[in-house]
């Protein structure tokens, strides 16, 4: 979309806009799990998973929180390719967008209850949906590191080393603590590690959001006071 005639870039407030809701996603999806937990009968939350708050009667408001995070995951990685158009940028932009689809699917293949939680419904029970809520979320948390290592090998290439460090720090975070999350599901220190690597992500997408909102054009023309220094930063573009 190019600039009007006042000097203002339509694209480039797009591409901003879209970056805002990678800032906004993690704190909405913690927080409202967060009171979820603490208000729904029977969670213990050094014990259950978060995605078990989608089971029983009150299970389509954890569903709705996921899948609106969802949607502004997508967007913020519609918001990274606008901005970085390099084959780097598109790695982190089409990873972030596995992601959010990944959490979005875990919204609707929805997890096996256990025997402690829901109440209604206590009793491991293997079903094809459990299984894929579980597939989901192992892609999920793979394609978010990845991007995360994308990114930091990005800020390599800009020798900004504290955005390389934020990168491999996030990536190896969200790796380990999944991992370990996975192994030790059924004791409180997984439960704990899986926490680490959710918070790890959010933080990851945070600060990322932030920092590429700092990269794209700015859309009043002229407050721009240099061109991008990076090449593969994206100026306006058709909304």
């Amino acid at each position: 979309m190019p600039p009007d005639q006042a000097g203002f870039d339509r694209g480039a407030a797009v591409t901003r806009s879209l970056l805002g809701w990678g800032v906004v996603a993690g704190p909405f999806y913690v927080v409202v799990g967060l009171i979820l937990a603490l208000t729904r009968p029977g969670f213990d939350l050094t014990r259950d998973a978060l995605s078990l708050l989608m089971l029983g009667e009150h299970g389509w408001m954890q569903q709705t929180n996921a899948a609106l995070s969802a949607l502004m995951v997508l967007a913020a990685a519609y918001g990274v390719l606008r901005t970085l158009r390099s084959g780097r940028g598109l790695a982190i932009g089409s990873l972030t967008a596995v992601y959010g689809i990944c959490l979005g699917l875990s919204a609707v293949f929805l997890p096996a209850p256990t025997e402690q939680f829901p109440p209604e419904q206590s009793g491991e029970i293997v079903s094809a949906g459990g299984i894929l809520h579980l597939v989901f979320g192992a892609l999920g948390f793979v394609a978010l590191a990845a991007a995360a290592f994308s990114y930091a090998r990005w800020a390599a290439s800009r020798s900004e080393s504290r955005h390389v460090q934020l990168g491999a720090w996030c990536g190896s975070t969200i790796l380990v603590g999944f991992i370990a999350g996975a192994a030790l599901a059924q004791f409180p220190i997984g439960v704990a590690a899986l926490w680490i690597a959710v918070l790890a992500g959010w933080l990851w997408l945070a600060l990322t959001s932030a920092h590429l909102y700092t990269v794209a054009p700015h859309p009043v023309i002229s407050e721009r006071q240099q061109p991008p220094s990076d090449p593969s930063a994206g100026g306006s573009t058709s909304a």
